[in-house]
């Protein structure tokens, strides 16, 4: 197939239309773990509380095994079809141009809005520190230093981001071992199992409701595979760090949240009966079990971490706009590869553009968190889903190589599949009009795109 011929250099240089070879293992694992953000369910560990009745963790594992399937998926794809774009490429390759618009499109929703979640994040972390200056002056302030950061070329952002890491990691360390003396020296707020159980009974549909929303989490693990064609060790170390990043984030959600469970001063119920509470609930926990200096370390840490969570984003959406446009699927000026940097300028530009409105818009409102999580979870799934109709079509419906397999190209993707349908099926009527909206908006743009070509004669991509 001449259109999924592969672009990219085995060196550090690229040809015209190509990036250039040159992430290391660990820099594909700085840009996943970055993304997702190891300290990632700080943030809606009370909302997570209160729809789970307190089985936080379980919800938790339930995601990561769900994620598993996803994870696996991308695994396979990205071996066949190492390319920039991502679900938007793999989707194209195995269920046709069409499906791989359709994909693309969806993930667009994830990939340019949830970046802007994680800058608003940031600003509400740093107004909990600096509350003279407003919000969404330091959700500004964060999407422009990141996205300098990005334009400065993909191996320095991924240097920055590997001492940020590192960071972030440190600070859950010191936030687990305060978490484990605290524990020891006064004992818990309620039963050792209770952030597996729940508190006060077990309810699945309250579990599953929850994962919908933990989620949020997880996104961006997947962005790894943006960067195939950017690998200095070939599409197998893509694969090999998309795994690692998914079971390394979910010990870490794991462990975070069992220890924040057990710590919490207020019940699920509380929780639940006062969402005001939800949003800072693990910086209350963290100042109520040890003290107000591991809130601020946790609210500085989040603030910093957060932002670079975005950079990672920013930096996949630019990649993804680049796919789409190097295919005609958007304007061609977005396909322009900068000849310093070798970044993907004018997409990684418009990416932040939309980011940076979008995160402002939020960061000005009461309820723009609410508001802007919203909007993103059910686009992301829904391109999961096309992800694993993807490997079923590549591998079994048009047989291609290297080999088949019913479990891992069937089985797999199909127990994917439903867990992606059973998390949609519980997540917010919101989420779902949006998604489906955005949708809508898709194949309308899908069908006027087939209409003109129609028109001027060619095959759609070409």
């Amino acid at each position: 197939m001449g259109s999924l011929r592969r672009t990219g250099t085995t060196g550090g240089e690229a040809r015209p239309g190509s990036l250039r070879r040159t992430l290391t293992f660990r820099d594909l694992l700085v840009y996943g773990l970055l993304f997702i953000a190891p300290m990632a369910p700080v943030g809606i560990f009370g909302a997570l509380q209160a729809r789970s009745h307190g089985a936080v963790t379980t919800v938790y594992a339930v995601a990561t095994v769900a994620m598993a399937c996803t994870a696996y998926s991308y695994a396979q794809m990205v071996q066949v079809v190492p390319r920039a774009g991502s679900v938007y490429a793999y989707a194209r390759a195995g269920l046709g141009e069409g499906a791989g618009f359709v994909a693309g499109w969806l993930a667009l929703l994830d990939y340019l809005l949830i970046p802007a979640v994680a800058y608003l994040f940031s600003g509400i972390a740093l107004q909990a520190l600096v509350p003279s200056v407003h919000r969404w002056v330091w959700t500004a302030v964060a999407v422009v230093v990141t996205t300098l950061l990005n334009l400065w070329g993909v191996r320095a952002a991924a240097r920055v981001g590997f001492a940020v890491l590192a960071m972030e990691i440190t600070v859950l360390a010191v936030f687990v071992v305060a978490a484990a003396w605290a524990l020891a020296a006064h004992g818990a707020e309620r039963s050792w199992t209770a952030p597996f159980t729940g508190e006060g009974g077990f309810s699945v549909g309250a579990v599953l409701s929850a994962v919908s929303v933990a989620v949020l989490s997880y996104l961006g693990f997947d962005a790894i595979a943006a960067f195939a064609e950017e690998s200095a060790g070939g599409a197998r170390r893509v694969a090999r760090a998309l795994l690692t990043c998914l079971v390394v984030a979910g010990v870490l959600f794991a462990v975070q949240t069992y220890l924040a469970a057990l710590l919490a001063p207020m019940p699920a119920a509380r929780l639940a009966a006062r969402p005001g509470e939800q949003g800072t609930a693990f910086y209350t926990t963290a100042q109520a079990a040890v003290g107000v200096w591991l809130k601020t370390l946790v609210a500085a840490s989040k603030a910093i971490g957060a932002a670079f969570a975005a950079l990672a984003g920013q930096a996949a959406a630019g990649r993804l706009l680049f796919a789409m446009a190097r295919d005609r699927r958007l304007p061609g000026a977005l396909a322009r590869v900068d000849g310093g940097s070798g970044v993907p300028r004018r997409a990684l530009l418009g990416a932040a553009a939309v980011t940076l409105v979008a995160a402002v818009w939020a960061a000005r409102r009461d309820d723009g968190l609410d508001q802007l999580s919203s909007l993103v979870n059910v686009g992301a799934l829904a391109a999961f889903a096309l992800l694993h109709a993807s490997v079923t079509g590549w591998f079994l419906v048009r047989g291609r190589p290297p080999e088949r397999s019913l479990v891992r190209h069937l089985v797999v993707p199909l127990l994917g599949l439903a867990v992606v349908v059973a998390v949609i099926a519980a997540a917010s009527p919101t989420a779902r009009t949006v998604g489906a909206g955005w949708l809508a908006l898709g194949l309308v743009v899908l069908a006027w795109q087939y209409g003109r070509r129609a028109r001027v004669g060619g095959a759609p991509g070409r």
